[in-house]
């Protein structure tokens, strides 16, 4: 029987192992195709030019390699890199949410981050400032990022006054979710045609014009929030539980439920601010790694971030080369591939999350 059990742990680590190698492969190769697309170059030497400008390799200014590693470098990489950082951020909260909530459908804006920040930013562009200069660019990722926050913080508030269940918190969440929202309408309906553009192409999330300069708080951000999460992970297989549960094994289930919270609303704002709304990301992220490695969140939080900056990858290769006449908007493509997902995932639902919730 013992003989039995260790060969069952060493299949389960396997597939593991093989599951998140196999993202990590698909992602190097996915990063190799975006970086070739409306390039003249076989893949072999689009990496080959990659790896040269991050040994330090120049060339002569204004040939055509110079060119090429120019394109890649400030046109492709920096989306490549903010398409990973979101993917892994909403992917992680993702998994923050089901666990912490004991539900399969919650994702990172069940608390009302989303409705928030995009509130900030139609106020802003209604306001008059532009996407057109770096001032107004930032000054519509921070009024985004603020107002992100305050949906959270009214859920942390109301919190510890009423019952902090997690049916408790998404009823809340999805009361200052439609709050926000109201105000959005109030805005866009009052506005210009031209403002009304640039504040619905906020909404449905894109990556285009993203700069180097949109990396470091992103990852700066979800950097540390990740440790965090990776750190306390056995706590949020404790609430997957159910709080009664977890607290009869000595969790402290209201401290850690908003501290999480905190962490989810600054790590989810830090990217949405800068990206609009991409959705399914959080919410498909982790059924997939729970359908394929199991439930536990010591290793279902980095699987999960590995799939979630795939997913986004994929759907950013395919919003630059499916259309061409016009870029179509990443969140727009991620709608179109997590849906379907989402349905396949709720067919074999008693091989994931069936023995979790």
């Amino acid at each position: 029987m013992s003989d039995d059990i260790k060969e069952d742990y060493r299949r389960h680590v396997l597939r593991k192992i093989v599951f998140i190698s196999a993202c990590l492969v698909s992602i190097i190769a996915i990063i190799g195709l975006a970086c070739n697309v409306g390039q003249s170059l076989s893949l072999m030497e689009t990496y080959t030019l990659i790896y040269n400008h991050i040994t330090g390799v120049t060339y002569p200014v204004r040939s055509p390699t110079w060119w090429q590693d120019y394109f890649i470098w400030n046109s492709v990489m920096p989306r490549i890199a903010v398409a990973i950082i979101a993917g892994t951020s909403l992917a992680l909260g993702g998994t923050i949410m089901q666990s912490m909530m004991a539900n399969p459908l919650a994702e990172p804006y069940t608390t009302g981050i989303a409705s928030g920040a995009c509130f900030g930013a139609v106020a802003a562009i209604v306001a008059g400032v532009s996407f057109s200069t770096i001032a107004g660019q930032y000054g519509i990722v921070t009024n985004a990022f603020l107002f992100s926050l305050i949906p959270a913080f009214m859920v942390i508030l109301i919190s510890r006054y009423v019952d902090a269940s997690p049916a408790t918190l998404v009823l809340v969440g999805t009361a200052i979710s439609y709050f926000f929202n109201a105000m959005v309408t109030l805005l866009m309906v009052t506005t210009d045609a031209d403002t009304l553009q640039a504040a619905y192409l906020w909404q449905v999330g894109s990556l285009v014009g993203v700069t180097w300069a949109d990396v470091p708080l992103m990852l700066i951000v979800t950097v540390l929030c990740s440790i965090f999460i990776m750190y306390t992970a056995k706590n949020l297989n404790l609430m997957t539980l159910g709080d009664n549960n977890a607290k009869s094994l000595g969790l402290n289930v209201d401290q850690y439920r908003t501290v999480c919270m905190l962490i989810l609303s600054v790590m989810v704002a830090s990217v949405i601010s800068f990206t609009g709304i991409i959705g399914f990301v959080g919410l498909v992220a982790p059924h997939i790694v729970r359908l394929v490695i199991g439930s536990d969140n010591r290793f279902v939080a980095p699987a999960s971030m590995i799939v979630g900056a795939l997913i986004l990858l994929v759907a950013d290769l395919v919003a630059r080369t499916v259309s061409v006449s016009s870029e179509i908007p990443v969140g727009v493509v991620m709608a179109f591939i997590g849906s379907p997902i989402f349905l396949l995932l709720i067919l074999f639902k008693n091989k994931g999350y069936g023995e979790v919730y």
